[in-house]
């Protein structure tokens, strides 16, 4: 219960910083951040850090070496979360079904181990998972950050991390920013994206919150192939813009240097062979008396013979998901014969495909198990999503997909689990559940009506009573053991099982069993 109420008091704090003017939906976390202090106040965005002690079970706090605390460095970077035992730690962060969100995480080792594996050459390795999908693999020499676009399935997002056998997993923050509806369509409930590089060509510093309202990190970039232009006046974005660039990135712009015709903007490799990319680029002239023209190339493949509007936003994708035979990538803007000015932009995005392979359980049953957790503070490796991966299925807990094409949960054992207090009615929201086990437990109080009406035939559930807890009564008519509405396996100390047999046995020779509404009791006998 004091873990529940820590939660809830979290939350609430979370809530209660997040919904101040153009911060609506942020909820931004300072892993390794001693959960004693109320939180801290970013300097820069003003934005409010809480710790992620109510969003993990597990895992140790330590801050970075001191000799890497350099002047500058980020205050949420100084402390971190680590996870030396454990194959998978998930956190849990709270979303709203059917939202889309960017999810940005930040790794910083710093030494924090006295293991120099922030500089040797075999740095820490491993996986991150968004829900049951693999995210990224965070190569952590120095610093690393990873971010996801995507749509919550639910209304908990866990996000893992896996220990990959290269060092200890960690992390430094965890920053979850609700977007618009409308931004990055290709985001939907069935495809997600995670961020390779979101660049500001022209900029000097790094453009995050307030300038962009999503707080997205707009990194800056400069080549010596490149020149810079840029401008004071107001930039004008189209409503239902699908990306909503910010203004001030949009004034700074990227040329070609004298009079080369072709920008040559980017050439990368990607650090999997099995990654697939698409390319946002975004554009704003901010003259109109000359034309500026020019083919746009991803990976060598036109994709559009294009002039950027004067002085409002405007942006070219690629089609589809792009996989290149040799793993190196590149965009190019080439001016064509008409064209009197060279070639400009001012950002682009390349993301990657989060692919889809992995089952989800059901979303309601997700939440409700949840609720579940929180309610009686269960941590029994009660982390990630409840059924998949099938190896890191939720202790106590049994899937099945049912007619509907979902995976929900059949059977929950919560026996010998220290749980405290009454009976939930959420257990009954899980609708294919067939076995319920909450013996050796410290539950009191009634059984929820919905648990006592649920079909004998289909549901079967045990608990620890002396009485019918389904009728209040403190003996069990022998006349309960006909009609079967539920089948409740009661645990009860063997002399009580006594009373019980020899109770039966006189009333069967007084009067006739009725049949009428009631319970199946089967006994199993302790020795106490």
């Amino acid at each position: 219960m004091a873990l529940f109420l820590l939660f809830a008091a979290s939350i609430l704090l979370a809530a209660t910083a997040h919904h101040v003017p153009g911060q609506e939906d942020f909820l931004s976390i300072d892993c390794g951040l001693d959960a004693a202090f109320s939180g801290r106040m970013d300097t820069y965005t003003d934005i409010p850090y809480v710790s992620d002690g109510p969003y993990i079970d597990g895992g140790e706090n330590h801050e970075i070496a001191a000799d890497q605390q350099e002047s500058g460095l980020d205050a949420d970077l100084l402390t971190l979360r680590s996870f030396p035992t454990g194959t998978r730690n998930c956190y849990a962060l709270p979303a709203q079904s059917g939202a889309k969100y960017l999810l940005r995480m930040q790794f910083l080792h710093g030494n924090y181990d006295g293991n120099n594996k922030s500089s040797s050459s075999s740095p820490v390795q491993f996986d991150l998972y968004l829900g049951t999908d693999y995210w990224d693999t965070v190569q952590n020499g120095s610093y690393w950050w990873s971010e996801a676009v995507f749509v919550a399935w639910a209304s908990w997002v866990p996000v893992c991390l896996l220990n990959t056998g290269r060092g200890t997993p960690f992390v430094n923050t965890l920053e979850l920013r609700q977007l618009e509806d409308s931004l990055y369509p290709d985001v939907t409930a069935d495809l997600s994206m995670s961020t390779f590089e979101r660049i500001n060509l022209g900029a000097n510093t790094t453009t995050r919150y307030p300038d962009d309202p999503y707080d997205r990190f707009w990194w800056r970039r400069a080549s010596s192939s490149w020149a810079y232009i840029s401008t004071q006046s107001p930039i004008v974005q189209l409503e239902h813009d699908s990306f909503d660039v910010p203004v001030s990135v949009l004034q700074r712009a990227a040329i070609a240097v004298g009079n080369d015709t072709v920008l040559n903007v980017l050439t990368w490799e990607g650090y999997k062979a099995s990654l697939m990319f698409k390319v946002f680029l975004h554009f704003a002239d901010f003259q109109k008396s000359q034309l500026r023209q020019f083919d746009i190339y991803f990976n060598n493949q036109r994709l559009d013979n294009y002039s950027p509007t004067y002085l409002t936003a405007s942006s070219v994708q690629s089609s589809g998901w792009s996989k290149s035979p040799d793993g190196v990538y590149n965009i190019t803007l080439a001016a064509n014969n008409v064209s009197v000015l060279p070639p400009m932009m001012s950002a682009y995005e390349i993301y990657s495909l989060i692919a889809h392979h992995t089952q989800r359980t059901f979303s309601k049953d997700f939440d409700i198990m949840m609720s579940i957790k929180h309610k009686y503070g269960v941590i029994k490796n009660w982390m990630g999503d409840p059924c998949f991966p099938v190896q890191y299925a939720w202790n106590g807990v049994k899937c099945s997909n049912t007619t509907d094409n979902t995976t929900r949960i059949i059977s929950l054992d919560l026996s010998n689990s220290n749980l405290h207090g009454v009976i939930s009615d959420n257990f009954t929201l899980l609708t294919e559940l067939r076995f319920l086990d909450l013996s050796g437990n410290s539950t009191n109080g009634p059984i929820p009506d919905s648990l006592c009406k649920k079909n004998a035939n289909t549901f079967i559930f045990r608990y620890d009573s002396d009485k019918d807890m389904c009728n209040g009564t403190t003996s069990l008519s022998p006349s309960k053991k006909k009609t079967t509405i539920i089948s409740i396996v009661v645990v009860v100390p063997m002399v009580i099982v006594v009373a019980l047999v020899l109770s039966c046995l006189i009333w069967g020779r007084k009067r006739k069993p009725k049949s009428e509404y009631g319970l199946i009791f089967q006994y199993k006998s302790i020795d106490y």
